[in-house]
């Protein structure tokens, strides 16, 4: 079975994905799948989808040659796909755009979501805003408490925002709070999903929704660059930004693929959230993949600077590229994402999000390896704003 036909009919990539779910939300997965059948292929659903993302997301974000550094480094040339500049300043938005449509469509009033860096919140309760839609985010509230300044942007958009004190208090929580909110209020609520994760047919509608970030790469990266990259690098959490720039690249044998999970203190201390290099198959928030668990199957708590990272599982689809070899899947650790975070800061004049920061360490850890007519392109999936509390207090400094 080729890469580009997967998902089948019940969601699965090879043994991963699927919908594990209780009888209470058959029949709403069953009518959100339905829904995105009839318009995924819609003329008007696409044309609108469109114009959103050209007119209020600022769609297509520019691929940025980083120059000096490539210069610094002296090895491979790194090319930034600057998603950063997209409206609220990250990936996000353009699967939230996608679902508030269906959400809209299918006579959805209220519009529910989880967030773990706050990103896809504030996407979330913008696009609510931009329809006059009921939102309601969950977030750990440890989360809230390194994310302050996304929750104080989610609140003047007009959502409430809920803090999760169950578990590590962290994106899983959340998760698992939006899912029993969903369970409740199914009749008039959409669940907005943030990341290629969750029940069928999450995984592939966020990344055919997302998949607009390596659609214009193709395009882009000729004119430019002048060929394609011969490395595509992006950041894993559940894996959306990812997905959304693997996914058109899959085809392209000659494109090696790499995505970079959050080795947190390291992969042999425990304190990491690298499902994919560390983890075991198991199901998770309604779909079978790789995660953190004990002997007993028992969710251990993760460990990364990146609260988006922050989370102990993985899209399925990225575990189906990990077996099958189409995608590498390596860590990095908190001290490389900062000093990546600072170097990028200084060199190129660019803040990246400390979640984008984790894949331009990889970036810059590979260029000196390779020749300087390699091509790396890292998927710069958000802007460091939201980091600055973070960043700061691992600096001894207080804002």
């Amino acid at each position: 079975m080729k890469p580009y036909s997967l998902p089948d009919d019940q969601g699965h990539f090879g043994q991963y994905g699927g919908s594990f779910v209780s009888e209470t939300l058959v029949h709403a997965l069953d009518e959100l799948k339905r829904a995105y059948e009839k318009y995924r292929n819609d003329p008007d659903f696409q044309n609108e989808f469109a114009y959103e993302l050209k007119h209020f997301v600022g769609r297509p974000s520019p691929v940025y040659h980083a120059r000096r550094w490539s210069e610094r480094l002296g090895g491979a040339q790194i090319w930034f796909k600057r998603e950063d500049l997209n409206h609220t300043g990250a990936h996000k938005i353009n699967n939230c755009i996608g679902q508030i449509l269906l959400a809209k469509r299918m006579g959805k009033p209220r519009i529910i979501a989880e967030t773990g860096a706050g990103q896809h919140g504030v996407a979330t309760a913008t696009v609510a805003a931009r329809y006059g839609l009921e939102c309601v985010v969950y977030m750990g509230s440890e989360d809230t408490r390194r994310q302050a300044s996304n929750v104080y942007r989610m609140k003047l958009l007009g959502a409430t925002v809920v803090p999760v004190d169950s578990g590590s208090r962290t994106l899983k929580d959340a998760l698992n709070e939006a899912m029993r909110d969903w369970v409740t209020n199914v009749e008039n609520t959409f669940y907005i999903i943030g990341t290629v994760a969750g029940p069928h047919p999450y995984p592939a509608m966020v990344r055919d929704f997302q998949a607009v970030i390596g659609n214009e790469c193709l395009e882009q990266m000729p004119a430019e660059a002048g060929r394609q990259p011969d490395y595509v690098v992006a950041a894993v959490g559940g894996g959306s930004n990812a997905m959304g720039i693997f996914h058109p690249y899959i085809d392209h044998e000659n494109v090696q693929l790499i995505g970079v999970e959050a080795a947190g203190e390291g992969l042999d201390t425990g304190r990491h959230a690298a499902s994919l290099n560390a983890g075991a198959v198991g199901v998770l928030h309604g779909n079978r993949t790789y995660i953190m668990q004990d002997e007993n199957g028992q969710i251990i708590e993760t460990h990364s600077v990146s609260a988006g990272l922050d989370y102990p599982g993985v899209g399925p689809e990225h575990a189906w590229l990990k077996d099958c070899g189409r995608a590498q899947y390596v860590g990095v650790t908190d001290e490389e994402a900062l000093q990546a975070f600072h170097d990028c800061c200084r060199t190129e004049g660019i803040m990246p999000a400390l979640e984008s920061s984790h894949a331009i360490a990889h970036a810059v850890r590979l260029a000196p390896t390779l020749p300087k007519d390699k091509i790396i392109l890292v998927n710069l999936s958000g802007r460091g704003d939201k980091d600055m509390h973070t960043v700061a207090e691992r600096s001894g400094i207080s804002l």
